[in-house]
Order: structure tokens, then C-alpha cells, then sequence
């Protein structure tokens, strides 16, 4: 198999794991039909950071000392189960408030609200334990093929930013009945509720 097939195999599982449903997508597609596209973009940017991340300390061992002890295991997995599950709660709280009208003439709000979006993406993906035992079994094989960790770190990377990046634009792109409160208020309370489930289902997950 030469060089760029094993690169497009590598960057062909990694799109199917990011477009699995999950923590991730809920919180692009959150994020895209409440606050905008350039919150989208950004959650979607921190997530692929956090796959970056995971890939390349997958490559050094580190992943795989996380996922062989019980303890570190354990200790990512309450983390990141109550971070779940504390976005959850503050979606379903902004459904009960009702939301309120949206702009759909005033742009994104920047700022703080952009790095907000980035960090809650960032983070909802590196506190979760189940994309070390992805990126463990998966990682080694492409290493021992000749590929280096850069190389797999780049394209997981552009795999899992091109997809939720289009995910963030086609939400958007139906923002104008995202303005509407029933439908924010719909989106919030379901968003809050897949985001409990999952963060109770990772909680309660026990290492492979």
C-alpha cells in the first residue's frame, strides 16, 4: 500500500469517527443553530484540536497509558461524563428560559464568545476517554506502515475539521428557523437531553 493510500485509509476511518453521532456533533450543531455560524466554526475548530491532540499522544504512548490504567481511565471518564453532562443542564436551562428572538441581520458575536465556543469543543472532545481507546487501536497500525505521527496528526486533523465544518454551515444556513423561539427552545431541550444521556452513558462505561 503506498504512502498516500495509507493516508487516505487513516483519514477515512478517522471521518467515519467524527461523523458517528456524539458529543461532538451535538455541540457544532448546538452551537451553529443557537449563536451562528462563526460559533460553529469555532466549537468545530476546537474539536479538531482535540483530535490532533489524541492522535498525537497516541503516537508517543501517552493514550495508551491513559487507557491502560484503570485510574487515569476512570478519573477522564468522571471528568469529561460530568462535563456532558453540566452542558446538558445548561442547554435544557436556556430551553426553559424560552431563548428569545434571534438577529439574523447582526453578525456573529466575536470575542469571548468565539474562544468560548472553541474551548466547550475542545474540551467535550479531549475529556473523553472512549477517543483514547479509539486513537490507540488505530494509531500503531498506520505508524508501523511508515507514516509518521506529524503526518497522522495533520490529517486527523483536516479530516475532523472539514466535517464539522460543513456541518456548522449547513446549520447555519438554516438559522432563519432557528429564529424562531419554539425551534430554539426545541433545539436547546434536545440538545440538553442527548447531552445528559451521553454524558450518563460514558459515566457508566467500564474500559474494554
Amino acid at each position: 500500500m503506498t504512502s498516500l493510500a495509507q493516508i487516505a485509509a487513516f483519514g477515512g476511518v478517522v471521518l467515519l469517527g467524527a461523523m458517528s453521532p456524539g458529543p461532538d456533533f451535538a455541540v457544532v450543531v448546538r452551537r451553529s443553530a443557537v449563536s451562528g455560524r462563526g460559533h460553529g466554526m469555532a466549537a468545530a475548530a476546537g474539536i479538531a484540536v482535540g483530535v490532533f491532540a489524541w492522535v498525537a499522544a497516541a503516537a508517543t504512548g501517552v493514550a495508551a497509558l491513559l487507557a491502560a490504567s484503570a485510574l487515569a481511565f476512570t478519573v477522564v471518564k468522571v471528568v469529561g461524563a460530568a462535563y456532558l453532562i453540566y452542558l446538558g443542564v445548561k442547554s435544557l436551562r436556556a430551553a426553559l428560559r424560552g431563548g428569545g428572538t434571534l438577529e439574523l441581520n447582526v453578525p456573529d458575536a466575536g470575542g469571548r464568545g468565539s474562544w468560548a465556543a472553541f474551548a466547550e469543543g475542545l474540551l467535550t472532545n479531549v475529556l473523553n476517554p472512549k477517543a483514547a481507546l479509539f486513537f490507540v487501536a488505530l494509531v500503531p497500525q498506520f505508524l508501523a506502515s511508515g507514516l509518521s505521527a506529524l503526518t497522522l496528526s495533520a490529517v486527523a486533523l483536516a479530516g475532523t475539521v472539514a466535517w464539522f465544518l460543513v456541518v456548522a454551515n449547513v446549520v447555519s444556513l438554516l438559522r432563519r428557523v432557528f429564529s424562531r423561539p419554539a425551534v430554539r427552545r426545541a433545539v436547546d431541550g434536545l440538545t440538553g437531553v442527548a447531552l445528559i444521556g451521553l454524558g450518563l452513558k460514558l459515566a457508566s462505561a467500564g474500559r474494554p
